[in-house]
């Protein structure tokens, strides 16, 4: 199964709680921090909800 590496570009303080929930679901707390989920359903959603505070690569 493929993975997705994310990047946290932007800062949570100021965000909607659900979208500081949502980026803390996928691991994310801190401005440049990166993590690698795995490529389902239910990661894409968190990805749409919140994809102006990240980037995301495939990974190798």
């Amino acid at each position: 199964m493929a993975n997705l590496k994310i990047k946290l570009n932007k800062s949570l303080s100021g965000r909607r709680d659900k979208h500081i929930a949502t980026a803390i679901s996928l691991g994310l707390k801190k401005i440049g921090q990166e993590t690698v989920q795995p490529d389902n359903a239910q990661t894409r959603g968190k990805i749409a909800k919140i994809s102006y505070l990240i980037t995301v690569t495939p990974e190798k």
